[in-house]
């Protein structure tokens, strides 16, 4: 009986993931075959083991993903929530509420200012709404006592690629520092917000296949012709991030494999006036999934340069850093705050951006 591997470190497996988890940039209407041709691997390989990964739990979603900063008011949340508290908590944001993304509890390995923050969330509400609102909510329904909003003012990175990444040496990076986009968000017109609404759901084991969005069209109500016409449009509009197969990096798979084992939220404190300049420099290190410019405050030593870095040995993301360290010295910015925050039990999904689901939730929760 042929069985098809599975596992993230098989080396068809591999070749395919360097390409499909962040190198698929924009909308495709044929995104598998844009994998295929980028990897190597002929085309029915490639849906085959896609398809295999991700119904063993290996590949945890294969999506188009969007910039929601483009289509919703976000910001990193850091909250202070009481210790019997915390687990309970993590499970309402990351099963109860849809605008939660990554959700995480994190620990420093020693107190510092903010280690009293325990428990980090992305949280994403549909334009026009309010982010103090809906954390005001959360804070009520979980029994936090603290929370602290911080929106990006710029984004220097934002990609996957454990499988690419896990070969890198500390201090490599691009030979240009990285370009900041913007959080500006767009208008879209009730068309666009329906196709992006039935484009941006994760695939089915039943959709990966040739032409994954001829059902999307369908379920959208639109010709298949005139549904890609709609997600080139909005690709225009710089909404469209890529297509990608998110792999389960936090548990192990049912072999026991991981795909990481730590990871990392690094933090920085540049002088006012430098975070472009300083965020740059940081986000051109192939190391980081995530760089942001996002204002911390006193509560955790006015750090203004966040990012995360996956990695299976703890010493070795430090190394990461400690190389991100001697370049920011080797080029004169100087650093006036540095941490670590390491993250620990995680829950990673996508964030609601549809005002309907939004307004139906505060409806639900507003009595409770």
């Amino acid at each position: 009986m042929h069985t098809i591997p599975t596992e993230h470190s098989d080396p068809v497996n591999a070749k395919i993931l360097a390409i499909s988890e962040d190198l698929i940039a924009g909308f495709h209407r044929h995104p598998f075959h844009v994998i295929a041709e980028k990897s190597g691997v002929d085309l029915p390989t490639v849906i085959e083991r896609i398809r295999a990964m991700l119904e063993a739990g290996v590949i945890r979603r294969v999506r188009q993903t969007l910039l929601s900063t483009k289509l919703a008011h976000g910001a990193l949340v850091a909250w202070k929530v009481p210790e019997e508290k915390l687990n309970a908590a993590f499970d309402f944001m990351s099963k109860e509420d849809p605008f939660s993304g990554h959700v995480v509890i994190r620990s420093t390995d020693t107190e510092v200012s903010g280690s009293g923050y325990r428990l980090w969330t992305t949280l994403k509400v549909p334009v026009g709404e309010s982010l103090e609102f809906h954390a005001d909510a959360l804070k009520r329904l979980t029994g936090a006592t603290e929370y602290l909003l911080m929106p990006a003012n710029g984004v220097f990175a934002l990609g996957v690629g454990h499988v690419r990444r896990r070969s890198l040496e500390p201090g490599d990076k691009a030979e240009e520092p990285a370009v900041m986009m913007t959080t500006v968000p767009v208008e879209l017109t009730p068309e666009e917000w329906n196709v992006l609404l039935c484009l941006k759901e994760e695939l089915t084991p039943d959709e990966v296949v040739y032409d994954p969005w001829i059902g999307r069209a369908e379920k959208a109500g639109v010709s298949i012709e005139r549904f890609c016409e709609v997600a080139e449009t909005l690709n225009a509009k710089k909404v469209i991030g890529r297509f990608s197969t998110f792999l389960e990096h936090v548990k192990p798979s049912s072999t026991g494999e991981r795909v990481t084992r730590f990871n990392g939220l690094f933090h920085w404190a540049v002088p006012k006036g430098r975070e472009i300049e300083a965020g740059a420099e940081v986000g051109r290190h192939f190391c980081m999934t995530h760089c942001y410019w996002r204002e911390g405050g006193p509560q955790f030593g006015d750090v203004n340069i966040m990012g995360v870095v996956h990695g299976t040995e703890k010493p070795r993301v430090l190394e990461h850093k400690a190389a991100i360290d001697r370049h920011l010295e080797s080029i004169g910015i100087p650093v006036s705050y540095t941490n670590v925050f390491w993250g620990g039990r995680s829950e990673i999904k996508p964030s609601e951006i549809s005002p309907q689901v939004f307004a139906d939730w505060h409806r639900k929760h507003s009595a409770e």
